[in-house]
């Protein structure tokens, strides 16, 4: 399982694969500190350059309160690419403004969860979010960034 954790807090990229790889829910978890290089994973610009698009992640973490590029803005580039549309993106963020929560399901979150504050809890919520999305979902059909040429825009 290929996931993509795109998140800028420091503590939570360093509890998340703690959480994800004490029950082997992971096979390979990326790091993204913000939008910016979460877009530029997945779309293999620089500095993923030289990264092969196969295979994409096939779930995606995503913080909503980042810099350069927030969360919402990278939910609604992959959920208006067809090439990326179908990877499940769950919204992990310690936001919870309803506008959030509206704007996040408007763009195609499949899931919005509120971070808890406390580490026990946090670790049990990835825990749980990964145990269904890795174990129970059924993922939709791999897709490739060279099934179609890359939006322009």
């Amino acid at each position: 399982m290929e996931i993509l954790l795109v998140d800028d807090s420091s503590a939570d990229v360093e509890l998340t694969p703690r959480a994800l790889r004490q029950d082997a829910l992971t096979n390979c978890l990326h790091v993204a500190r913000d939008g910016e290089e979460a877009l530029s994973f997945i779309y293999c610009r620089e500095p993923f350059g030289e990264r092969t698009a196969e295979p994409l992640p096939q779930l995606i973490l995503l913080d909503l309160k980042m810099p350069k590029v927030d969360g919402l803005s990278v939910l609604r580039t992959l959920k208006e690419d067809p090439r990326t549309r179908a990877i499940p993106v769950i919204i992990l963020t310690s936001s919870n403004e309803e506008k959030d929560v509206a704007m996040s399901y408007d763009l195609g979150a499949n899931s919005y969860i509120q971070k808890p504050v406390d580490f026990g809890r946090f670790r049990e919520t990835v825990h749980t979010l990964a145990f269904y999305w890795v174990l129970f979902n059924q993922a939709p059909p791999r897709q490739t960034l060279t099934a179609m040429p890359e939006k322009t825009g």
